[in-house]
């Protein structure tokens, strides 16, 4: 990442001294977002301030970084994100992580409102998929990053599934 002097002005906000602690999303020219993290006991947490991310505990077990967020909150700006993106995570003493958005899927959920919907796949609607096994392709492979929220679609604000993959950059 290259200097920046909205990416330093946003490490120095968030900045918490703890080398472990995730404290923000970075992406040049798109947004710049704190994230909080779940209550251990609420996996379905989703933060419902504005211009907040979650971080989703769930998908830490299985090695990867789930970052979630309300559609009509800071959900709507992951659909300005492109392939030739990369996201930036800050951690609290100011270190960064660099990964490459190299994929972005689209999903309907066939049971908009339940956690146990099944989808189809936008870009091949003759497949559907278990909400384990979208679970699994996305959060399951680890070393990635993975943005989710929500598709609004019919006045429906649940009507999909928006997944935005990141993978690792080389150093």
């Amino acid at each position: 990442v290259e200097s920046d002097h909205a990416l330093s002005s946003f490490i120095y906000s968030i900045y918490n001294s703890n080398v472990y602690s995730l404290r923000g999303l970075y992406v040049q020219d798109v947004f710049e977002l704190p994230i909080v993290q779940q209550p251990a006991s609420n996996p379905g947490f989703v933060s419902t301030a504005d211009g907040t991310l979650t971080q989703f505990g769930v998908a830490s077990n299985y090695g990867s970084i789930g970052l979630l967020a309300h559609n009509n909150l800071a959900g709507r700006d992951f659909f300005n994100i492109d392939t030739d993106d990369t996201l930036v995570l800050v951690y609290g003493d100011g270190h960064l992580e660099s990964y490459d958005v190299t994929e972005i899927r689209e999903y309907q959920a066939l049971s908009p409102y339940s956690p146990y919907s099944s989808f189809v796949n936008l870009a091949n609607p003759g497949y559907t998929i278990t909400y384990e096994d979208l679970f699994y392709d996305t959060y399951g492979i680890g070393g990635r990053v993975v943005l989710q929220t929500c598709i609004e679609q019919n006045g429906i604000d649940s009507w999909g599934r928006l997944f935005i993959i990141a993978e690792k950059m080389d150093s």
